[in-house]
């Protein structure tokens, strides 16, 4: 089976596609390389091309079997400075994308989505029946794309994974990639860079949150376990399951302070930090209920905290 990776060349998307391959899958990379990188992809087919491009992308399903759609914009803050980006890339690109796996009757489909859909939630740990109240345009145009693919499926049968992602971090055991963005705005790489000099500081955003020490809690899921994850939900798609979403994370939160503890421990070094005002669009606590993922696909999560750290500080440190 062979299988159209957009955004391959990206974070998630390279690790995934990895994990792919280690499940016998052909995998063809679609990347236009704007925040993706060549080297993510390296030892797999990199097609160059936008998803809003209808030819380009339309050549390319014609030789795959199924989709699994990485390719997004995804700073929080940058949506609100700049939503006409994310709902031009994350929506109108989407959807040409979408339509062209229509037009070639592909029926397998497995979307990378996000906990922002969820926006300020009503409890938590967050089930996936919670309504979705976005509250940044991000979070909309994901929610928009979640609500495209139900629409889809009941229209054409053509049936999807909606993966609502919490916190995505660390780095591939092997050393061979990593976490690669150009701003960093992620806590873990954003430390590391701060304890390295290659920023001044880490800047804390907010001190004053309803919660135990003042800090944002997040549930931080290794991104080797969410390529796991997207592996089994395709095969969940292969053996004729139906349409679902389903939150990826480990159903623990730590707070900004937490982590940045244990990022000092691994580090053996302080992290230089100073408090910044709170970000617009950020929720004080985003912590999963996975027992969906668990039940559906038998999906659970294998790495700590901790491991995620020392992953990604191997990978802060390659030559």
């Amino acid at each position: 089976m062979t299988v159209l990776v957009t955004g391959g060349a990206g974070y998630i998307g390279s690790h995934t596609a990895r994990a792919l391959r280690r499940h016998g899958y052909e995998v063809v990379i679609y990347d236009n390389l704007s925040t993706g990188h060549e080297f993510l992809a390296r030892g797999f087919e990199l097609i160059r091309g936008e998803i809003g491009d209808a030819a380009s992308i339309s050549k390319a399903l014609s030789r795959v079997d199924a989709v699994l759609h990485f390719a997004a914009h995804a700073y929080v803050g940058e949506s609100v400075d700049n939503p006409r980006k994310y709902f031009r890339n994350n929506v109108e690109a989407a959807l040409t994308l979408l339509n062209a796996c229509q037009d070639r009757r592909l029926r397998q489909f497995v979307f990378s989505s996000t906990c922002a859909v969820y926006g300020t939630p009503i409890r938590i740990p967050i089930p996936e029946e919670t309504p979705r109240a976005p509250v940044n345009p991000y979070g909309v145009s994901k929610m928009f794309f979640e609500y495209a693919l139900e629409a889809y499926d009941r229209a054409y049968g053509l049936r999807s994974v909606r993966l609502r992602y919490f916190n995505a971090a660390g780095a591939d055991e092997s050393g061979e990639i990593g976490e690669v963005h150009d701003p960093e705005t992620h806590l873990i790489p954003a430390a590391f860079e701060a304890i390295q000099g290659k920023r001044p500081a880490l800047e804390v955003f907010g001190s004053d949150y309803p919660t135990p020490d003042g800090t944002c809690v997040r549930d931080y899921i290794h991104v080797n376990d969410l390529a796991e994850a997207h592996v089994l939900a395709l095969k969940h798609l292969q053996s004729g399951g139906a349409s679902i979403a389903l939150n990826l994370g480990t159903g623990q939160g730590n707070s900004v302070k937490e982590v940045l503890t244990t990022i000092e421990s691994v580090a053996g070094k302080p992290v230089p930090q100073r408090a910044a005002p709170r970000r617009p669009g950020d929720p004080a606590e985003l912590i999963a209920d996975p027992t969906q993922a668990n039940r559906l696909l038998g999906w659970k999560p294998q790495r700590s905290l901790r491991e995620i750290v020392e992953t990604a500080w191997r990978w802060a440190n390659r030559s």
